[in-house]
């Protein structure tokens, strides 16, 4: 077993150092990458040799640790408090329309009406009485779709 584990570590030595080797062959006739050196324009910049290198968020231009601290209070309401905290009240929120509680309410009906042996919608929901339909000659040949 030991053997076979010296073997198999030998084999996976042998590869990375071939692939090491390999990997330092450079095939591109491009030379070595060159930088460019920003050289300062203005009597400021000679007398502020390093100057920081700071890019603005969008808040403030001007003032760096205004625009910081104006970028991570905008971070930290829109994420923390918006999407965690809305997201929370939202999920255990009432429900507001009272689905859940219609859907009870119609199950407790529909076993009760099941129990009594009533039919469990009334054909006689709306007062007949209460409406006036059109005789079938006033229809014609009106076609109903029910």
């Amino acid at each position: 077993m030991s053997a076979l584990f010296r073997m198999a570590s030998r084999n996976v030595l042998q590869r990375s150092i071939s692939l090491n080797m390999s990997r330092s062959i450079k095939t591109s006739q491009k030379k070595d990458d060159t930088a460019a050196v920003i050289t300062p324009n203005t009597k400021e910049d000679f007398a502020n040799p390093n100057p920081k290198n700071w890019v603005s968020w969008g808040f403030d231009y001007k003032d760096e640790t205004n625009d910081r601290n104006t970028t991570k209070m905008s971070f930290f309401t829109g994420v923390t408090l918006c999407l965690v905290w809305g997201t929370f009240f939202w999920s255990y929120s009432p429900d507001p329309q009272l689905r859940d509680w219609a859907q009870r309410e119609a199950y407790l009906e529909l076993r009760r009406r099941e129990q009594a042996g009533v039919d469990l919608v009334n054909p006689n929901y709306v007062d007949p009485a209460s409406f006036n339909l059109p005789s079938d000659e006033e229809l014609g040949e009106v076609e109903i779709i029910i």
